[in-house]
């Protein structure tokens, strides 16, 4: 007799089913760059791509733009604990996402990736590994990584989202 496993059905509805595999790739991916740079760069090594952009391998121990970086070591715990929060959150909103709320399913998605692949390398190594590098001399924008990145536009997303969602919800309030 074969026996089929099926999806609760919140998960067969919502976003979270719909954006999985999105999740999963980038969070892959991010970890997977990480390790390459890890293991083809030494610390602070550069390989310039582009007469405004380095590879560079750098080891974030704070957030974003190395805030806290300094400080002796309880950062490491207290970054993850939020991360796995944020994670466990975004989660359940994404559970209670519908599938057809294309943006906000898919900003969710790339903000819980992001955040998947910075908290599984500050538990790993007690650090984040960033390894892209913009500047224009003299400016440089700190270095960061896809998982960064993937948070940034994830943010973007759900700003827009939220714009149109009030202003839908604004011109229905005037019918």
């Amino acid at each position: 007799m074969v026996r089929y496993v099926t999806l609760p059905k919140v998960l067969e509805t919502s976003a979270l089913k719909r954006f999985i595999g999105l999740i999963m790739v980038l969070w892959v991916l991010d970890l997977y760059i990480k390790w390459l740079i890890s293991q083809h760069f030494n610390y602070a090594e550069r390989l310039n791509i582009l007469p405004f952009f380095d590879l560079i391998l750098v080891h974030n121990k704070g957030a974003a733009f190395s805030f806290l970086a300094s400080q002796p070591g309880w950062q490491r715990w207290f970054f993850s604990i939020i991360a796995l929060g944020i994670s466990i959150w975004l989660i359940m909103w994404l559970r209670r996402t519908p599938k057809h709320q294309t943006l906000l399913g898919l900003s969710l998605s790339l903000v819980l990736a992001g955040a998947l692949g910075n908290l599984v390398d500050r538990l790993v190594n007690g650090y984040v590994v960033d390894y892209l590098l913009v500047y224009y001399p003299p400016y440089y924008f700190p270095a960061f990584n896809l998982a960064d990145s993937v948070i940034f536009i994830g943010v973007v997303g759900l700003f827009i989202d939220f714009w149109q969602t009030e202003k839908a919800a604004k011109r229905d309030s005037e019918r």
